[in-house]
């Protein structure tokens, strides 16, 4: 005897896009599960995961009203699909897609993060060139410098600047604000900063290579020394290129510890 899963064409048409909507979901799993065991490269992977991603949103668009939810759906026809509803639901994106966009996500960060340190040392260095040497006047670029160093993951721990920049802070937390450093303490920081920073960016090319993002060239292009007759600013033109030479970014720094961006 014959049985019917129908009364009509509409209700036929439900069913058959059910078994389409499980078919998707059941390819999907069987897919994340031979890319995850390397059984396919990443490229046939990437390719037949966008086609079942847009085949899964147009079905599911189709079907929002009798499925409202792909996980009751999932409940109901006892499918054990993780990895299916993630990909499909949750990131809606093949995941070498999801891989590049977080690694690209991870580069972007970093180099901004070795602007920020490089415009902290050299506004620092070039305070005391200025003989700005109060401790109210230290010890905030100490600190931002500090920790645009500790924002960098590329660097150890024992990295030489984060060391001698909390060796510094602490020395300046047991001043008062009026004081200001010697003649020599002066000299020391300056000498300390300078080393520092060359050994951050002598070890910018290798921790560049492990991160696995393009290196960055910090290259001062102009600077001056402007008296007003009341203070003095001091202006610096900061570009960064890549290895191209392309201009990436324009940091300008006036005054000490004063900066403005400009992304080109």
């Amino acid at each position: 005897m014959e049985v019917k899963l129908w009364n009509d064409k509409r209700e036929r048409e439900m069913y058959e896009n059910f078994a389409e909507l499980y078919a998707i979901i059941k390819a999907t799993e069987k897919l994340e599960k031979a890319y995850v065991r390397d059984i396919i490269s990443s490229s046939e992977y990437e390719t037949e995961c966008q086609k079942l991603i847009a085949h899964f949103k147009t079905l599911a668009s189709t079907l929002k009203d009798t499925v409202p939810s792909i996980e009751r759906f999932a409940d109901t026809y006892k499918m054990d699909c993780p990895a299916a509803i993630n990909r499909l639901v949750t990131s809606g994106v093949p995941a070498t897609v999801e891989h590049r966009a977080a690694a690209a996500a991870s580069a972007t960060t970093s180099a901004a993060i070795v602007a920020e340190c490089v415009q902290n040392f050299i506004t620092a260095m070039d305070s005391l060139k200025l003989n700005m040497v109060a401790v109210d006047q230290v010890y905030p670029l100490l600190s931002d410098l500090s920790a645009s160093l500790n924002k960098l993951g590329i660097l150890p721990p024992d990295f030489e600047g984060k060391i001698k920049m909390r060796e510094w802070i602490s020395r300046l937390a047991k001043m008062g604000a009026a004081d200001e450093l010697t003649e020599q303490q002066a000299r020391q920081l300056h000498f300390d900063l300078e080393s520092s920073y060359n050994s951050f960016m002598a070890a910018l090319p290798n921790a560049e290579k492990t991160a696995g993002w393009s290196p960055l060239s910090m290259l001062i292009t102009s600077s001056k020394v402007v008296d007003t007759g009341a203070d003095f600013f001091y202006n610096r033109l900061l570009r960064s290129k890549d290895v191209e030479g392309d201009l990436v970014q324009v940091t300008v720094l006036t005054g000490a510890g004063y900066s403005s961006r400009f992304g080109i």
